[in-house]
């Protein structure tokens, strides 16, 4: 085939906190400023941690990344391979890296950037997201994926679909959670705006991103808020499933910038953990892990932050889908529904878990009571979801055969496939404007059909007459 014709590849490592993933999509080489043409072909997993954890070996997490752009030279062909744009981006676990020690920060990107560097592929870069950009762009990939920016209509003419249909974007990660929509109101606090220029659109969505309240993060702060309440070296867990033991160390346990360490550290002592599996309490102590009171602010999420109240439809992935898909819950089931399966699961003792669900990874066993209720308690008190709007959660990993996350939107923007202006021929047909059109043209097909039916019957009885 030409070289022109032959389809391009772009490839994208998520930097998470807990791991990293490589993103390799592919699209058509003549792609008009469109949409929906994407897609993606591999998602390779990096064994080992986030990079974050390699902040005393920076080597070895450049090291980490070897065997999957291995892979990826596989797939991408050697003669495509220079032209192929190359991304790192690193998010909240990268953030709380940088706050600790910016220099570890920065050796870490330095190595990983180094890495990337020895293959043949057009590398731009390895950086870190703010939390609203990550936000942002995972706002970007649903709504692109789903064809909510701008559609290709069966005429072959671009059109805008109306503002209500572009959906809102629920993220979940390991240090951090993003929510990310379009509200009905102005925007009162322009640390949480994002201002986008898509397709000859103008978007202002909201967005924040929590650090410190992605679920591992939540989890060490929910263990750390219990140690505080004992005197003893013993830690009564209400969300571990009656039975479970476990032994940590205070200095795992305060390991990271987001759980405090009691004002008096005491020496490092090995804690006793025990489920105890009582869902009430589970509940109880997740909610003392968010401040819900708005204080002057009048409407907000949570820790005072501002957010105007929920609206439309919402697509809620990575964490928020795996927490709840574990207890099959994702295939939209009602709210009191989810309530009683988790309160039932919660109320589980270890060894009927571990009996019912054998090839279940230990630590994930452990922590599906308290990460469920986590999500939910974020969804409903910290992000203010009720009985009514719950229904509009979408839980998916995928949309369109392509995970949901900010990496794809991170290249569409940065390989400039999302245009600030609109393709030629953009139709701005209202939703009502088509539906008319749609009933103009059968009407019109009826008169036209009855039309050669009465010429056919005149022919028809003229004929006979002759004859």
């Amino acid at each position: 085939p030409c070289p022109l014709c032959l389809p391009q590849y772009g490839l994208v490592f998520d930097a998470g906190s807990t791991h990293t993933a490589l993103y390799i999509y592919r699209w058509p080489a003549d792609k008009e400023n469109g949409t929906g043409i994407v897609s993606q072909v591999k998602a390779c997993s990096v064994s080992g941690p986030g990079i974050s954890s390699y902040a005393d070996d920076p080597a070895g997490a450049g090291a980490s990344l070897k065997p999957c752009l291995e892979e990826a030279m596989k797939i991408v062909p050697v003669e495509q391979q220079r032209e192929t744009p190359t991304y790192l981006g690193a998010t909240a676990g990268m953030r709380l890296l940088r706050e600790q020690n910016s220099t570890k920060a920065e050796q870490v990107l330095a190595e990983v950037a180094k890495a990337i560097g020895e293959y043949p592929v057009d590398f731009r870069g390895a950086r870190i997201l703010t939390g609203n950009e990550e936000g942002s762009f995972g706002w970007i990939t649903v709504n692109y994926l789903l064809e909510t920016l701008v559609k290709c209509s069966f005429t072959g003419e671009w059109t805008h679909p109306p503002a209500e249909d572009v959906v809102g974007a629920l993220d979940l990660g390991g240090a951090s959670t993003q929510i990310t929509f379009l509200p009905g109101t102005t925007i009162d606090d322009s640390s949480t705006k994002a201002l986008l220029r898509l397709y000859g659109t103008n978007y202002s969505v909201y967005t924040h991103s929590y650090l410190c309240y992605g679920q591992k993060q939540a989890l060490k702060m929910l263990m750390a808020s219990l140690h505080q309440v004992t005197t003893s070296s013993l830690i009564s867990h209400p969300c571990y499933p009656q039975g479970y033991q476990e032994n940590v160390t205070t200095a795992d346990l305060y390991d990271s910038p987001c759980v405090h360490a009691p004002s008096t550290p005491g020496p490092a002592q090995v804690l006793t953990v025990t489920g105890t599996g009582d869902p009430a309490a589970c509940s109880t102590a997740v909610q003392k892990l968010f401040n819900f009171s708005c204080g002057a602010n009048g409407t907000c999420g949570f820790n005072g932050v501002y957010q105007p109240p929920v609206r439309g439809q919402f697509f809620a992935f990575s964490g928020l889908y795996h927490s709840l898909h574990f207890l099959n819950l994702t295939g939209g089931q009602s709210l009191s529904s989810v309530n009683a399966t988790i309160r039932q699961f919660c109320n589980s003792s270890w060894e009927k878990v571990q009996k019912e669900l054998p090839t279940v990874n230990r630590t994930h066993l452990r922590d599906a009571c308290a990460a469920s209720s986590f999500a939910l308690t974020l969804l409903l008190q910290g992000y203010k979801f009720n009985d009514t709007t719950w229904r509009n959660i979408h839980f998916v990993q995928q949309v369109a055969n392509v995970d949901a996350g900010w990496t794809l939107g991170y290249m569409l923007n940065l390989t400039n496939m999302i245009p600030s202006e609109a393709p030629q021929r953009v139709v701005g047909l209202r939703r009502s404007n088509w539906i008319a059109a749609t009933v103009l043209l059968a009407i019109m097909l009826i008169l036209v059909f009855c039309l050669l039916t009465v010429l056919c019957y005149q022919r028809n009885s003229s004929g006979y007459e002759s004859l």
